[in-house]
């Protein structure tokens, strides 16, 4: 457990890290191709233009990442006082202060942050703008003086180690051990904290200094994970090489080196392949003198050589470090995927990779079945979700209401994934479950959607619908739905579990918070507050819209003792795997009693209007009048 925690700790550092530059990428592939063009050795020199260079990557770059990390903390304000911050850190040494701007900018913004808590409620009217005009002034002019005075010695001094490390390295020809390291840190999403932490600020120094650096192709050198991919495509199986040459295309021209981690995890002897690649093509780069004079983000091979200085001397090392990796990864994968038995199940491989990764992936859909067209005459339509009791009767209500509105004689219900019908025809779930329930029932039309609260999803399936549709015996499933949701319980919903203004620093105390709520009440046993929190782990409870409905896991069911509800007021919001929550719905759901008030919640959450009301309420029983009115 403390491993883990590690793990994650180190991935949220690492993300955050990842979030003050990624935005600025931009930026620093404007530095790139400016001095690629233009400084003495460039394609096309010119002494005026390439006076640019230097003022970019000194002062334009390291304000831009202390703005934005000052802006992931408290917004506007925070990036202004992060900006000023980071200006002491700037004019107080003579390398790119990357690192400096990673440490002043956030900083910055935490120190408005809690000023501007520690003031809230006690300026007198007429005199906000004065207060947050100087207080966001002076605070930042503090911190900036500090910087110059103190944090800037000290990252110089710890920059200064780093180069001095890496030029020994080099010296002593151990450099490409450092794949045994960067290799299965990517595989584990740690990379963003070695890549934007280390490698990055380490090598703008370099570049500034020596006009290339080699660290800016450790981490990005796609070489590895193409020589995997193209063992799958010769020695693979199944979907896993049906799948591998376009996950390759998309690697190695696009540059997302998260679509290979799948294929890895599967047959997890692939890191060291993996790893031999890596150092083969590190050897290559040092062996060569090969080198990049800006940052290639992301890793594809056109971003790699758009980066290469403009001599074939250097285009010649960075090809060859980049194929003689591919070809080392590719021979070790071969070898791999040839012995021993394959077990290749990506879909499972994929989520795992999700969990792993701490939140959602933007290539797991690459992995997913592909769909042909909606079926004809359709007469049932199941949400699933892993328990059945929250996000998907929520989703499940408010396609029920498009159905009837659009007059179609259609049964909508909602399950758990482990207990869908054989005879459903379309089957609507997260993006993270889609792959379960395709191997629940994969005749069905299945559909994944992230906002259960307004997903375009529906609208469009309705259109569909609406096309093609006779009536049946659906009907009589609807009147079957209806008296399963018709247990009206208005005592569900009580005044005293409703908690306004309430402040969490994470997503499990939120999610521990409603639990203990519903403990207290009576509506379950302790045992099941662990089951929210392995509910959400498995798959985000966010049900878009600001709203996130914690609950427990199917196996949870039997510690619920009755149906019964927590509405939680965050009006600052709380981070739910990247997105914002302001209102929290614990569930407890017995027997289906439970379903009614949840269809209300639902239709009631699905507009954004309803939801400015809930969060800006100051009452519970305003709160809950307008629920109620749904």
């Amino acid at each position: 457990m403390a491993q883990s925690n590690i793990k994650v700790a180190v991935q949220k550092f690492g993300n955050f890290l990842s979030s003050m530059v990624m935005p600025n990428i931009g930026a620093f592939i404007a530095w790139g191709l400016i001095t690629a063009l233009f400084i003495p050795t460039g394609f096309f020199p010119n002494e005026n233009l390439a006076k640019l260079v230097d003022p970019m990557v000194k002062y334009l770059l390291p304000l831009l990442i202390g703005y934005t990390g000052g802006k992931l903390v408290h917004d506007q304000r925070g990036g202004v006082v992060g900006a000023i911050a980071t200006m002491g850190v700037i004019v107080g040494s003579d390398i790119p202060m990357f690192l400096g701007a990673m440490i002043m900018g956030p900083l910055g913004g935490y120190i408005i942050k809690k000023f501007d808590q520690f003031i809230e409620g006690k300026v007198k009217t007429g005199f906000e703008m004065l207060i947050n005009n100087f207080s966001a002034g002076i605070l930042g002019g503090i911190l900036a003086i500090l910087a110059f005075l103190g944090v800037s010695p000290a990252v110089d001094g710890f920059t200064g180690a780093l180069v001095v490390g890496v030029d020994w390295m080099v010296a002593h020809g151990l450099l490409p051990l450092t794949s045994i390291l960067i290799e299965p840190a990517k595989i584990l999403f740690l990379n963003n904290a070695i890549n934007h932490g280390i490698l990055s600020p380490i090598g703008a120094e370099q570049i500034r200094t020596n006009g290339q650096s080699i660290l800016l192709l450790l981490e990005t050198n796609p070489g590895p994970g193409l020589g995997i991919l193209l063992a799958y495509c010769f020695f693979g199986k199944g979907t896993a090489k049906q799948s591998a040459p376009g996950a390759a295309i998309i690697h190695f021209i696009g540059g997302i080196h998260e679509i290979y981690f799948p294929y890895v995890l599967m047959r997890p002897l692939l890191i060291i392949a993996a790893i031999l690649g890596g150092m083969s093509g590190v050897f290559t780069f040092v062996l060569l003198g090969g080198g990049l004079q800006a940052v290639a983000s992301p890793g594809s091979i056109l971003a790699i050589l758009a980066a290469t200085p403009g001599n074939a001397g250097s285009y010649v090392a960075n090809i060859s470090g980049v194929l003689v990796a591919a070809i080392v990864s590719f021979i070790v994968g071969s070898l791999i995927l040839k012995t021993g038995k394959q077990t290749e199940d990506l879909d499972e491989a994929a989520r795992k990779m999700q969990e792993m990764k701490g939140k959602k992936s933007s290539v797991a859909g690459s992995f997913t079945k592909q769909q042909g067209e909606v079926p004809a005459s359709v007469q049932k339509i199941v949400f699933a979700c892993d328990a059945g009791m929250g996000s998907s009767a929520m989703g499940a209500s408010l396609l029920r209401k498009k159905v009837k509105q659009a007059n179609l004689n259609i049964s909508v219900t909602n399950t758990a994934i482990s207990n869908i019908p054989s005879d459903a025809q379309i089957v609507i779930t997260q993006k993270e479950l889609t792959p379960r329930a395709q191997n629940k029932v994969p005749d069905a039309y299945h559909i994944s959607v992230d906002n259960f609260l307004s997903s375009p999803e529906y609208d469009k399936l309705i259109d569909q619908l609406k096309n093609d549709h006779t009536t049946s015996k659906a009907e009589e499933e609807k009147k079957v739905s209806a008296e399963n949701n018709t247990d009206s319980n208005d005592g569900l919903l009580k005044e005293e579990n409703v908690f306004l203004n309430q402040h969490f620093s994470s997503k499990e105390e939120a999610i521990r918070f409603a639990g203990s709520v519903l403990v207290k009440g009576g509506y379950v046993e302790e045992n099941y507050v662990e089951a929210m929190i392995e509910r959400d782990n498995m798959t985000s409870t966010y049900m878009g819209n600001d709203v996130a409905i914690p609950h427990g896991t199917e196996e949870a069911k039997k510690n619920v003792l009755r149906s019964g509800f927590t509405v939680i007021q965050v009006p600052e919001g709380v981070d739910f795997d990247g997105e914002k929550v302001r209102l929290i719905f614990g569930i407890a759901g017995k027997d289906g009693t439970h379903l009614e008030i949840l269809s209300g919640i639902a239709i009631t959450c699905s507009d954004m209007d309803n939801i400015e009301k809930m969060v800006h309420a100051k009452s519970a029983k305003e709160l809950m009048t307008i629920i109620q009115r749904n």
